[in-house]
């Protein structure tokens, strides 16, 4: 009897194991089989128990990476066997999408809007497509862009610890593909519209190194229902998207090297400019999106002479480089180069060409970092700052803000004392670390949440505060000044609400500002339904008008020079001030030091 029960301890905690690394179903019949073949035998008393026990455990070993999730492309809609649209016809060649569930919402998904950036196009800009032949079923998302990966089983893990948002269910069994061919887009369309629509186009976070278009917490579905036509995108990452070199630059027929992650998103808007008439939207009324690194490269386009007359608005989430020197994702070009030169070196090559024959999974092995946009003479001519002091960016109203627990997730590795505060701060403040462990003292504010594999310490949570402001917040403090001084709309907030899940911490507005909160049964209540609502009307008031007001939200007040109020999105929303005011006043003093 205790052999039986061992064995079918071991066999369901075999199965959570195979449910949380997405092994086939397969894997899960033959455990169960291979128990109840075992335990048979052991009631025969043929075979001993040591041995039995032994052979089982050796089968399920063999058995987990034979039954390991296959690679499948994400489907475009939720729902099952979802309709086809009609053909429709773009400049380079036709494709059908499919509908969601009550077909109030088109869906195109893995749309090429550049060519594979695969041989001899790796490290160039993004070239035109290949116009194809036949109808294009543009049914899946694409493949991620080539990135580190870690196991399924700690992927899963996450969202059972972090996000607590895993659920168990069928179909599931599988991972998203992973290539350097990932240069794809997808356009989520109001099923019926009588008018050429607006149009938000949205560049995922992930400090340019990783993020995929298909994550649900940007997908466009429910402000398409709101009369928008959202698109979203893959891009080049990583060393693949930002590596820089000489000669590069010297083959570049517009002497670029280093920023072919942001040319690609250049690509994708200028493909929406000149395609996205065909879906029924007004090229003329496109707003740029962006969250974390996505919001800094919304920051670049704003800034790129590339992009001139190609959107109107601007939505930043939680980042931005306007910074006189941006504490992350934009880098000088000397950085940059000599980032490069890393790169060579770990390979042993002396020529970028010889990278560009290395399998793209040994290139993903670089310690060197390739995190940031630089200043390359084209798609950025000069630092950002600058275009914004000569009010040349392109901007024509922003909507932008930040949470309030912007950096807690990045420093779960710190552990943070009252004896080495000081020091964290100045690995990014040098000089200026003891004026902000002044402003912000080693024991305050007290921590009212952790994670499990946080190092904690008692001044994590003044750690937590202040590089929320120096790595994020900050720069959002001086976008909303430029604006101002500019004469320019600018609407800003501040993320407080609370839930389950993802809370208030970076990247926890996503669900609510673009209507997926559906998508998470059970994690979020009425009050973060209420709230996505009224956040969704705001984004979409914004995209149409350049104004986030309208009839029955609350008022969202206008940054003016004198009143910088932000609004508060919470379950009450409500005007207040900047948290981070005093902050900011170290922040601005280093920044005016840096030469």
């Amino acid at each position: 009897m205790l052999f039986s029960i061992f064995m079918c301890m071991l066999t369901i905690c075999y199965l959570i194991l195979l449910e949380l690394s997405k092994n086939t179903w397969i894997g899960w019949a033959l455990a169960i089989l291979s128990c109840i073949l075992v335990i048979l035998l052991h009631s025969q008393q043929k075979i001993k128990s040591p041995l039995l026990a032994f052979l089982f455990f050796m089968v399920l070993v063999i058995l987990y990476p034979i039954t390991a999730p296959p690679k499948r492309y994400v489907p475009a809609v939720a729902n099952k066997n979802p309709a086809t649209t009609d053909i429709l016809h773009l400049a380079d060649g036709d494709i059908t999408g499919v509908y969601n569930a009550d077909h109030s919402v088109k869906v195109y998904a893995g749309i090429p809007y550049a060519a594979p950036p695969i041989g001899k196009l790796r490290f160039r800009e993004p070239q035109p497509v290949t116009p194809w032949i036949g109808v294009r079923a543009c049914d899946h998302f694409g493949s991620r862009a080539m990135q580190p990966q870690q196991p399924v089983l700690i992927d899963s893990l996450s969202h059972v610890l972090g996000y607590h948002d895993y659920r168990i269910q069928w179909g599931d069994e599988y991972v998203e593909p992973m290539s350097e061919d990932c240069l794809y887009l997808n356009v989520f369309s109001p099923a019926k519209a009588s008018k050429p629509l607006p149009v938000v186009l949205f560049i995922h976070g992930g400090s340019l190194t990783t993020g995929q278009s298909s994550y649900t917490e940007y997908r466009g579905e429910n402000l398409a229902k709101k009369g928008v036509i959202f698109v979203n995108f893959a891009y080049r990452l990583g060393v693949f998207g930002y590596y820089t070199a000489e000669d590069l630059k010297q083959e570049s027929p517009h002497h670029t090297t280093g920023n072919y992650g942001l040319l690609d998103q250049i690509a994708a808007l200028s493909w929406v400019y000149n395609n996205i008439a065909s879906f029924g939207g007004d090229p003329k009324q496109i707003t740029i999106a962006g969250e974390s690194a996505g919001a800094s490269s919304a920051g670049a386009l704003c800034v790129s002479p590339l992009t001139k007359g190609l959107f109107r608005y601007c939505i930043a989430e939680s980042s931005g480089i306007v910074a006189k020197k941006p504490f992350h994702t934009y880098r000088d070009y000397q950085t940059a180069l000599s980032e490069g030169t890393k790169v060579r070196k770990e390979f042993h090559v002396k020529r970028s060409e010889e990278l560009r024959v290395l399998p793209a999974k040994e290139l993903l092995k670089t310690k060197s970092n390739q995190s940031a946009m630089t200043l390359d003479g084209y798609a950025i001519v000069e630092p950002p700052y600058r275009t914004y002091e000569k009010g040349e960016n392109h901007e024509q109203a922003l909507l932008h803000g930040f949470n309030a627990k912007e950096a807690d997730a990045f420093l779960m590795d710190k552990h943070a004392t009252k004896e080495n505060y000081e020091s964290l701060l100045a690995a990014d403040l040098q000089d200026y670390a003891a004026a902000m462990a002044n402003v912000v003292p080693a024991d305050t504010p007290a921590r009212d949440q952790q994670f499990i594999i946080d190092k904690g310490g008692e001044a994590k949570g003044a750690l937590n505060k202040a590089y929320s402001a120096i790595w994020f917040s900050y720069s959002h403090y001086v976008w909303n000044r430029y604006m101002i001084q500019e004469n320019r709309p600018s609407y800003e907030y501040y993320f407080t609400k609370t839930n389950t899940s993802l809370s208030n911490y970076h990247a926890g507005e996503l669900p609510y500002a673009y209507g997926n909160l559906w998508r998470h049964p059970g994690l979020y209540n009425k009050e973060d339904e209420a709230l996505s609502e009224i956040m969704q009307s705001y984004w979409v008031n914004f995209i149409k008008t350049g104004n986030p007001n309208g009839p029955s939200l609350p008022t969202w007040p206008l940054c003016q020079s004198g009143e910088k109020k932000l609004l508060q999105l919470d379950t009450t929303i409500q005007p207040v001030d900047d948290p981070n005011e005093a902050l900011y006043q170290v922040l601005d003093d280093y920044q005016r030091a840096q030469p």
